[in-house]
């Protein structure tokens, strides 16, 4: 049998979904008869105490691993070119995607720290960047780009008033700021330091109660902490499959579901090239410089800092309900990323937002198949409204 699958592989041509072993590790426990996640996998008990795994577990197992095996084969490479940079500060650049004909205010869009900016430029008709751009709008994208020595010793205040300070003050003029997922707690930071460089605040699935939706799981995360630490101080960063192992701890099955869809979907069409897209996209992470994620662990995720008003940045307290500029929130309802529970609070302290709730997930909002739809057109809707507040 295994002969067989071997020859209808044919050769890996990429490495996810990462961590790959932990993923197949996971199916294997389930056939096992073993509970996800469980603790009795070091309990030392004896192969003998644990049931024959049934027939159907059997069978999703090899379904999980053809849909891995049918993604790591696919054809599908990015080659999409960056548009011009209008701003470097080490690896980190504002890329200018606006028409020469684009007017308004700049529209400034920060990713999270641990994905590469391109989720918003995925290909020529999958770009938020470009639709916007389009439209006539003077989009430009923050890339953070690979933390290199300097960028490994950045906690989160070094982020927000250094390097996304300098590049929302580089732009000349006060900017519209996008932030997705924890870019938005980052913009948000910045918005209250200096609200001179900001004309309004646009937050996509942004956390902030991070106890909300399940206190427990998120203190879980905060614990694993000590185990991290050897690869903190080894190499000043949170390596991209480290990152990925806490990611698959908040929705333990998702690999399985969305693999074994994927390996039932005809490898030619749209919506496997999308899957493909953005599977490689959560693939290509980026390391987390090891005081941010010392910083995230312990103060967002364990102390829920910022739910509990408790958020301090420079010294300051981050009171959302202080930003008196025109907001946008958009907070997609099937996110296991960043609960809906999780979101709706920063929304409530904002006096001046709009909120819409999007039924998309965490990364389909910004970039699957119905986005446009779903986020793009209410988005360009509210900064095209902006000129006739001023």
């Amino acid at each position: 049998m295994m002969a067989g699958l071997q020859g209808e592989i044919g050769p890996l041509m990429r490495r996810g979904p990462r961590p790959v072993l932990l993923h197949l590790m996971h199916a294997m426990q389930r056939s096992s008869g073993w509970p996800a996640w469980s603790p009795t996998l070091s309990a030392g008990l004896p192969i003998s105490n644990i049931a024959d795994p049934p027939v159907a577990a059997l069978r999703d197992t090899a379904a999980l691993i053809a849909g891995i095996a049918a993604y790591r084969r696919h054809p599908y490479r990015r080659e999409l070119p960056d548009p011009p940079c209008v701003w470097q500060e080490g690896d980190s650049r504002v890329l200018d995607y606006a028409n020469p004909s684009a007017s308004g205010p700049p529209v400034l869009f920060v990713p999270s720290l641990v994905n590469r900016a391109y989720v918003l430029d995925l290909a020529e008709n999958a770009s938020m960047m470009r639709y916007l751009a389009r439209q006539g709008l003077r989009v430009r994208l923050l890339d953070w780009g690979w933390p290199g020595p300097m960028e490994r010793e950045f906690g989160l205040t070094d982020y927000i008033t250094g390097r996304l300070e300098r590049a929302v003050a580089s732009q000349a003029e006060p900017v519209v700021l996008v932030g997705y997922c924890m870019a938005g707690l980052l913009t948000t930071a910045l918005t209250l330091r200096r609200p001179d460089l900001v004309a309004a605040l646009g937050l996509l699935a942004t956390p902030w109660d991070f106890h909300a939706a399940d206190a427990a799981r998120a203190q879980h995360l905060a614990s694993q902490l000590p185990m991290l630490e050897p690869l903190l101080s080894l190499g000043k960063t949170l390596p991209v499959d480290a990152l990925q192992m806490l990611f698959a701890l908040l929705d333990p099955d998702g690999i399985a579901r969305k693999y074994t869809g994927f390996g039932r979907t005809d490898p030619n069409s749209p919506q496997a090239r999308r899957f493909v897209m953005l599977e490689d996209w959560l693939n290509d992470g980026i390391p987390l410089a090891a005081p941010v994620a010392r910083d995230c662990l312990t103060s967002w995720y364990g102390a829920n800092a910022p739910g509990r008003g408790a958020w301090r940045v420079g010294g300051q307290t981050i009171a959302p309900e202080q930003i008196e500029i025109p907001t946008f929130i958009a907070i997609p309802t099937q996110d296991r990323i960043v609960p809906p529970e999780s979101a709706r609070p920063l929304a409530a302290r904002m006096p001046h937002a709009t909120v819409i709730e999007p039924k998309a997930g965490h990364i389909g909002m910004v970039a699957g198949s119905a986005a446009e739809t779903a986020l793009w057109q209410p988005l360009l809707a509210w900064i095209r409204a902006l000129d006739s507040r001023r």
